[in-house]
């Protein structure tokens, strides 16, 4: 039995270790994760040392790391951001579809094949590899800018392209010569299509929210991962048996949800299980490179890989310089784009289930669209080594309406309220997250957009955009959670300058000592005021109360200085002036224990 189970794990250990192996080995050489998992999965496939026989099974399963990818892809584009992309959306994707379409599928006829098998292998190419291009993208920092939403949303209509190419395929199939009986069927898939997308838009507006707001009350964190990948998988699901798209499923799914308070904590949920799948997704692909095959018809297939790229590539430069992009964006745009996708896989397998096209014409084109997707990250290397992208270029400057602010503020109570309105008088662009669900939906009341997420884990400051900020706030009302933030903000965004609430001396010096830039004490100004304030209400004139507030305030420092290299609190007992007068010729001293009203009014044991 334990033998079995042990033998069940080798599979996977070595699937890990693959990925562990060479993806740093490739990056280490500037040479990108998506070609290490590409040669990983090469080298331990059936054509390779042969320790995984049938890389179809995986590739099935990591298909849900694509369908992940779009879910999170859906979360950045809210209504009002995707139907300002509606015009490069159908109108740029249609016109790079129909430019690129009809000059591979000439290709296609110019090798010898006919105009059906032509436009199969043709349509199949034209749909480009969403996961490498997004993973290229990530790794770019370019997705959320001008130059990259324009490729994400020819991406996104070349996914949707994929519903109506199958129906195509299937009119082409030899056995659709009974067009009465099928022509009906086809009107029930149509209507079971729509009403799955009904279905699944109509859970979005009004369960979705309800739900995770009363699983955030929960403060079950495992319950919130759950549900996350429920929602995923579940839209991918609804698609499917639908006879649509899983990966559109769950971008519309994640559309749905972008607007939600629960965004980024959803973001932070699949992003693990995202990254992994994947990785495995690149891995199979790799697997199933068939090497037999290109060993049998390597000029067909070489000659294919190249002629199809440069036309697609051609085409790709063509459309973008015609809706007027910069030579290096289109030619930027040219380089990424040029290979086929893993849409292709499906295409071709319903075309070869349809006898549309013959097993040998359907291993030379897979082949082709994987060595395709292998070439790519060398050929953006190459193009990033020998034609820089111009550097003063506007497109790649971000976007106005990317919500992912100048400031992230964490933590929405009073003092988060209050830092907000200098910054919004300012005109600063600010990202709010809170770690109470009710909280952040009833902030919509008010005129803000507070998102639910907890500032203490980094993969939410990730998600909420605290590597791309200028400065991080941090305003929760709990001295161990702000320390926590801090010190997560301070390791994995060095160069973000980051500023705390401090609950009183103490924590100060724990924020201190964490790397916060500047800490501020909750009672220390509103203290020196209402000490300013007194001393005005005595006579005192206000240059005189001044020079006292700054003389006070001097001394301050120089007892949390004292309090900080000296060890804690009674270190600084010196500085303390006490209430006390000292008998008849003795020093003055401060009273034992007794806080410094002014200078130090957070400072009392008992705080």
């Amino acid at each position: 039995m334990a033998a079995e189970a042990s033998s069940e794990l080798i599979p996977v250990v070595t699937l890990l270790g693959a990925a562990v192996v060479a993806v740093p080995l490739f990056k280490r050489l500037g040479l990108g994760s998506v070609l290490g998992y590409l040669a990983a999965g090469l080298a331990i496939g059936p054509f390779g040392l042969g320790l995984f026989s049938n890389p179809q099974t995986i590739l099935h399963t990591a298909e849900l790391g694509v369908v992940m990818f779009l879910f999170v892809i859906g979360l950045e584009m809210q209504p009002s951001h995707l139907w300002a992309l509606r015009r490069a959306i159908f109108g740029l994707g249609s016109l790079q579809v129909a430019v690129c379409g009809a000059a591979l599928t000439l290709v296609g006829m110019a090798f010898g094949f006919s105009w059906q098998v032509a436009f199969i292998g043709a349509m199949g190419f034209v749909l480009t590899s969403t996961a490498i291009v997004m993973q290229l993208l990530g790794e770019r920092g370019e997705i959320a800018t001008v130059r990259g939403q324009k490729i994400v949303s020819v991406l996104l209509f070349e996914d949707l392209l994929i519903v109506p190419l199958l129906a195509i395929v299937a009119l082409m199939s030899p056995e659709a010569a009974a067009a009465g009986a099928e022509g009906a069927s086809r009107w029930v898939a149509i209507g079971i299509g729509a009403g799955a997308l009904a279905l699944l838009v109509a859970v979005g507006l009004w369960l979705l929210n309800p739900l995770f707001e009363v699983l955030a009350k929960a403060h079950a964190r495992e319950v919130m991962t759950a549900a996350a990948l429920l929602v995923v998988l579940g839209a991918a699901l609804l698609m499917q048996v639908g006879g649509l798209s899983m990966a559109m499923g769950a971008f519309l799914a994640g559309v749905l949800l972008s607007e939600s308070t629960f965004r980024h904590q959803l973001e932070a949920d699949i992003e693990p299980f995202r990254g992994l799948l994947l990785g495995l997704f690149f891995l199979g692909v790799g697997m199933s490179l068939d090497l037999g095959a290109v060993a049998r018809h390597w000029p067909l297939i070489v000659a294919g890989v190249l002629a199809l790229m440069l036309v697609k590539a051609l085409g790709i430069y063509a459309v973008a310089r015609l809706t007027r992009s910069t030579h290096a964006d289109a030619l930027d745009r040219a380089v990424l784009m040029a290979q086929g996708g893993e849409f292709a896989f499906v295409l071709f397998a319903a075309a070869l289930a349809g006898r549309v096209i013959d097993p040998v014409t359907n291993a030379n084109l897979t082949a082709i669209v994987v060595l395709s997707m292998a070439l790519t990250p060398l050929a953006v290397l190459a193009h990033q080594r020998f034609a820089p992208r111009a550097a003063a270029s506007t497109d790649g400057a971000p976007m106005a309406e990317h919500e992912e602010g100048q400031v992230l503020i964490i933590g929405f109570g009073r003092v988060g309220q209050i830092a907000s309105q200098n910054l919004l008088l300012l005109g600063a662009t600010i990202t709010i997250i809170d770690a109470d669900p009710q909280f952040a939906r009833e902030a919509e009341r008010f005129g803000f957009k507070v998102y639910y997420g907890d500032g203490t884990r980094p993969d939410i400051l990730h998600a909420a955009g605290a590597e791309r900020a200028q400065v991080v706030l941090v305003c929760v009302d709990d001295a161990s959670a702000a320390t926590q933030i801090v010190e997560a903000c301070r390791h994995t965004f060095p160069h973000v300058r980051v500023i705390a609430r401090a609950f009183d001396r103490e924590h100060a010096a724990a924020l201190v000592k964490a790397g916060v830039h500047l800490q501020v004490r909750e009672t220390f100004e509103s203290a020196m005021l209402m000490g300013r304030e007194a001393m005005l209400a005595l006579g005192t004139s206000p240059a005189e109360a001044d020079a006292v507030v700054a003389r006070i305030r001097q001394r301050d420092a120089e007892r949390f200085e004292m309090e900080l290299n000296g060890g804690g609190l009674v270190a600084g007992r010196p500085m303390i002036l006490g209430n006390l007068r000292p008998p008849q010729g003795e020093p003055e001293q401060a009273c034992p224990g007794f806080a410094e009203p002014v200078a130090a009014t957070d400072a009392g044991p008992a705080r």
